[in-house]
């Protein structure tokens, strides 16, 4: 833990950013402010007294409030530049002697870091991202919903954004760790979190400074009467305003701490931290206590609320959060988007979702997550976000199963064309870890007459590290491997299914991906024949291609066709096929003479009439396809009308349950005040 020196230990406490240089410890923790430190007297702080009421405390003098405030304000101002990637800059004119001794084992970190860590998030959106994973690792915890929203600073108006979900929230000690660097207390194996240091990193690409409002209930009513549970609310300001205009050379974080009586149902200071609220008041958007506790109104009974405010500005001088051009979105400027025709093949390129998630987070966080339960829902702006599930979208789908090459488990690959393929020039793979999206539409191949457009994967891959910003992959020998293979799985897909949506297959490339003919064996042709979907739609069951060796996941040849697929039909004869030579597929003599074999007489066709038979098979069986497929639309529409209906319940009975939590505190205010007056009538005093 960091050391602690005996004169900075007085009332006032903040939190700092810091480390013990002890070998193989790596820990974050408290200090006390330096003497140098933004500090007030005694005649300028009147304590607060408090009301019976159960949400917040109201000063009795805002006067001797903002008088406390005002006198925080550092004389020596640093202006930091608005824009993100030029405000590294910092006055080292301004900044104080360090009172660290020399040959102290204790290291401080620098405002700087705070900017410099933050730059591992080349891109907006993927800062939200890791500010909303927080919010889904609380599902486990009971965590229904999180809500992404644009407030405003009520200082000067700008706008702010607002983060907030209704998880367990953070004790006191919680917060400390949270607001720290390096602590990570997320065990579970289905955490996104790891290294603690997501908040620091993604709250300081969005914007300058961050307030955190979080309240945490532990136990019940009774348990906390008798001293067992708590009740907590706990506000802490992560600013690099404040730090660069202080002149810090460290980094510190003002917090402030109450707990819950629930004798007298009022929640007090659990210390006198005058300091640090004096801090709150003058560098948040909120400038006074009644305001600050405000916040914890629509908390409800356990919660957390981010502030992002001052924002970052883009080149051109505009907030890079575009709150204004969709009311239920966020958007980012985006440099491919152009002004082509809505019916136009490039409006439908940009349209789609692989170029519409690099501007608009409602298309990002459609695909962010999967497996998310249904119990759990994401809200922009007022609106549930709905989930698009790539894999259930995609044409002629097909499974592919393998173990990774460390063994944890096996890996299923989903692979198939865009159901707007050949319309579309989007390719790639979409790589999840953990069920969060890290690498969307990862493009494996290059374009070689086309081979490859339109194929799209899905995959988890839980064997390999992402990295610390979750929009990468560490570029380990396994992720390379992976990559291989997922790039000779494109090839032999294509291959395989490019006729299906209108494409010739060269001559070389056909002779090239077909396996050689094998004796005496009765090796089917490698996924020739057409799935019971191949009109379009992906709920039948598609070919499963299983590779269950790992020389098998690294080998250069296409994998062995299960003998055995789930539904197939039968290759499309030629007659079929009039006006269309090109699409034609020879078979090895060897399978030829094979299959030859295996054909009675009543099979065979007619000279004359070549294949007349197969032909009125094969329309009644699209016909049918075609009905299906109809059907299957109706439930699909049907099934997002039932899951939309269930999200506005959900947000419903949330509002209820925030309702309920206040009526609750009402009431117990009130069975309060009917004890004090009949103990009042008992003995003749009357308690307020």
């Amino acid at each position: 833990m960091p050391h602690l020196n005996n004169s900075d230990c007085n009332n006032q406490d903040m939190v700092e950013a810091g480390w013990d240089y002890n070998p193989g410890e790596v820990d974050a923790g408290l200090v006390k402010m330096e003497s140098n430190s933004v500090r007030i007297t005694d005649d300028q702080v009147e304590y607060l007294h408090t009301k019976s009421n159960a949400h917040r405390r109201i000063p009795e003098s805002e006067g001797n409030r903002s008088r406390s405030a005002s006198s925080t304000a550092s004389e020596c101002a640093a202006p930091i530049c608005r824009q993100f990637w030029k405000a590294g800059a910092y006055n080292e004119d301004l900044t104080p002697v360090s009172k660290t001794h020399a040959g102290s084992s204790y290291l401080h970190i620098h405002p700087k870091f705070l900017h410099s860590n933050a730059t591992s998030h080349k891109w907006a959106f993927g800062a939200i991202a890791e500010l909303l994973d927080n919010a889904v690792d609380e599902i486990q915890k009971g965590a229904t919903c999180v809500y992404i929203d644009k407030t405003s600073n009520p200082r000067n108006g700008s706008p702010a954004l607002l983060i907030q979900d209704d998880g367990t929230g953070m004790d006191p000690e919680a917060m400390r760790q949270c607001l720290s660097f390096g602590f990570s207390d997320k065990k579970s194996d289905s955490a996104i979190g790891k290294y603690g240091n997501g908040f620091k990193t993604s709250s300081m690409r969005l914007g300058a400074d961050a307030i955190v409002f979080s309240r945490n209930f532990v136990g019940s009513f009774e348990e906390c009467l008798k001293g067992i549970g708590s009740l907590t609310q706990s506000i802490g300001l992560l600013s690099y305003t404040f730090l660069t205009q202080s002149g810090y050379d460290r980094i510190v974080v003002p917090m402030v701490h109450y707990e819950f009586n629930f004798k007298t149902h009022v929640f007090q200071p659990r210390q006198h931290s005058d300091s640090n609220l004096s801090v709150l008041l003058k560098w948040s958007p909120y400038s006074t206590e009644e305001q600050l506790l405000k916040q914890f109104d629509n908390v409800g009974p356990h919660g957390t609320k981010v502030i992002i405010y001052n924002l970052w500005l883009d080149n051109e001088g505009n907030v890079e959060l575009d709150f204004e051009s969709d009311p239920e979105d966020i958007r980012i400027e985006w440099d491919g988007k152009s002004k082509a025709k809505d019916d136009s093949l490039k409006a439908k390129n940009e349209n789609h979702i692989a170029n519409r998630l690099k501007y608009s987070l409602r298309a990002y966080l459609s695909i962010l997550y999967v497996n998310l339960p249904e119990t759990f829902c994401i809200v922009l702006r007022g609106k549930v976000v709905l989930y698009d599930n790539i894999a259930t979208d995609l044409k002629h789908p097909e499974f592919i199963e393998y173990k990774p090459h460390s063994g944890e488990g096996k890996v299923l690959t989903t692979i198939g064309f865009l159901k707007e393929a050949p319309d579309v020039n989007v390719h790639g793979f979409n790589i999840y870890h953990k069920g969060r999206l890290i690498l969307p539409f990862f493009p494996v191949v290059t374009f070689s007459r086309n081979r490859g457009r339109g194929v799209v994967g899905v995959l988890e891959a839980n064997f390999i590290e992402p990295t610390h910003s979750k929009q990468d992959f560490e570029k380990t020998n396994v992720f390379q491997k992976l990559v291989a293979r997922l790039k000779d799985m494109t090839h032999e897909y294509w291959d395989v299914h490019c006729s299906l949506i209108g494409y010739q297959v060269p001559k070389k490339l056909r002779s090239s991906s077909l396996p050689p003919p094998t004796p005496n064996t009765q090796t089917p042709p490698p996924s020739t024949k057409t799935t019971a979907n191949d009109t379009g739609g992906s709920k039948s069951a598609p070919v499963i291609t299983t590779v269950s060796s790992r020389a098998a996941l690294y080998a250069k040849s296409p994998p062995t066709p299960n003998p055995n697929p789930i539904i197939e039909e039968p290759a499309v004869p030629q007659a079929a096929e009039e006006g269309g030579s090109g699409l034609k597929r020879k078979l090895p003599e060897g399978e030829g003479s094979h299959l030859k074999k295996h054909m009675t007489e009543a099979d065979q066709p007619d000279s004359n009439m070549p294949s007349t038979a197969q032909s009125q098979r094969m329309i009644i069986l699209m016909q049918e396809n075609k009905k299906l497929q109809q059907q299957c639309l109706k439930s699909e529409k049907a099934g997002e009308e039932l899951n939309l209906k269930v999200m506005n319940l959900k947000i419903a009975l949330g509002e209820a349950q925030k309702e309920y939590a206040a009526l609750l505190a009402e009431l117990m205010v009130l069975e309060n005040v009917n004890v004090n007056v009949e103990n009042s009538s008992r003995s003749g005093y009357l308690y307020m």
